[in-house]
């Protein structure tokens, strides 16, 4: 059974509750050192490791998640299928799809690294700052979703013009716009001719 850190702590191996540690990285995305995840994410933020996701259905539609009201950073705004951080050790790509099973409780099909972004959002809404070097994956959706309501408060799968359309009336986070252009050459490698 896949270990659900649904809170900002995880049992460590004595059954304790921790803090959940963040894996901190120089500008080439080199391991040097850990954080704790909410002192990462304050200002001026100190650059970790993260991974974002972009799922699609049989039809090229982005899966969409938005996060649930009560998480404590970015409450209640439309994002990407998934995103998150890897646990210090652990490889981006296996925290992707631990991830997505634990919010969206499927495993994707056909996952495949998109590559990396760096960035710095910060968020004018929390404080917080997205201080990132964030590992891209893209992959299928094939099984019906079953999302976890303490990680994600709504789900859609869009197109390309639905996607326009929400982005122009509702809030999204910070950090999508960036990761989605640079995922974009593998969700069109992935999706066809879907008109990302």
């Amino acid at each position: 059974m896949p270990i659900t850190p649904a809170t900002a702590e995880h049992s460590s191996s004595n059954g304790t509750a921790d803090a959940i540690m963040l894996e901190l990285v120089d500008e080439d995305g080199a391991t040097i050192g850990t954080a704790e995840k909410l002192a990462a994410h304050q200002p001026p933020g100190r650059l970790h490791r993260a991974f974002s996701v972009f799922l699609f259905d049989d039809r090229g539609r982005l899966l969409l998640q938005q996060r649930a009201p009560g998480k404590y950073h970015s409450p209640g705004v439309w994002s990407n299928s998934c995103c998150g951080h890897p646990y210090p050790g652990e490889a981006p790509m296996a925290a992707a799809a631990r991830r997505t099973y634990e919010e969206l409780g499927i495993s994707p099909s056909l996952l495949a690294e998109a590559g990396t972004v760096r960035y710095n959002h910060p968020d004018p809404e929390s404080g917080l700052v997205e201080q990132e070097y964030n590992h891209l994956f893209v992959g299928l959706v094939q099984s019906p979703l079953r999302p976890d309501p303490e990680e994600i408060g709504a789900t859609a799968f869009v197109t390309p013009a639905e996607l326009a359309e929400r982005q122009a009336g509702d809030t999204f986070s910070v950090w999508f716009p960036t990761v989605l252009d640079a995922a974009r050459p593998a969700i069109r490698e992935l999706t066809g001719p879907a008109g990302w």
